[in-house]
């Protein structure tokens, strides 16, 4: 497989779960690939020596940070953001600085991100955001700050499609349900809930979400931007 072969991929937040699938698919590929991480420097420096990859540790929470690591890393044929965490609680008890960050990490990081990569990007550039089905449907209490996060990256893939576009530069969002990684395991203690709401009654894998990315930033796509592309085996039906 060599469809992104002499292309060159970053991937903010890439040590573990979806990110390290989508390192691994872009890498097995052919792309140069180089990916960052926040707090898990065992995992990443295990995938970058897996992968052939290059990884550099970056606080999504921090814009400048985020800013700089996409502009040092020159210009790219394929961005991915995967970067993101969930807060659960009741909203009333909730700490307001953790919802900030929150929103720095799975709202302003994106949108940073998106800018500076496609200030160098050439034609036929891709941009990918990792979203999620909350995004469209929250089933449950708790979670208002992190479905607001991820229906905000609906508009920014809209508005920057627009923007984008006239260059030649796509931008998609990926919206997957519930995924067997550590922060959602398939044998969790919300499984049985997750399921009853989905015509395929399992958790999908991150290689699955990576196929999807993979196409996004291949060539069959170059028709496709602004985009919400929902995997989540029907949860949000």
């Amino acid at each position: 497989m060599t469809m992104f072969q002499g292309k060159t991929v970053l991937v903010l937040g890439g040590s573990r779960g979806i990110g390290a699938a989508i390192v691994r698919r872009f890498a097995a590929e052919g792309a140069t690939v180089t990916f960052t991480y926040s707090g898990s420097q065992a995992a990443a420096e295990a995938l970058a020596a897996e992968t052939g990859s290059r990884t550099l540790r970056t606080d999504s929470a921090d814009r400048d940070a985020v800013i700089a690591t996409v502009r040092e890393s020159g210009p790219l044929d394929v961005m991915v953001v995967n970067s993101g965490f969930a807060i659960f609680g009741d909203a009333l008890d909730q700490d307001p600085d953790e919802i900030d960050r929150l929103f720095r990490v799975n709202v302003h990081a994106p949108y940073h991100a998106s800018v500076e990569a496609a200030r160098h990007m050439p034609s036929g550039g891709r941009i990918v955001v990792i979203g999620s089905v909350n995004g469209d449907r929250m089933p449950v209490p708790g979670m208002a700050s992190y479905a607001l996060s991820k229906s905000a990256l609906q508009g920014l893939a809209r508005g920057l499609a627009r923007d984008f576009g006239p260059r030649g530069i796509t931008i998609n969002v990926v919206q997957p349900g519930p995924i067997d990684t550590d922060a959602n395991p398939a044998d969790g203690p919300m499984r049985d809930l997750m399921h009853s709401f989905m015509a395929i009654k399992r958790h999908g894998r991150p290689e699955e979400v990576a196929a999807m990315v993979a196409w996004l930033a291949g060539p069959e796509a170059g028709f496709v931007t602004g985009a919400m592309h929902t995997i989540d085996g029907a949860f949000g039906a």
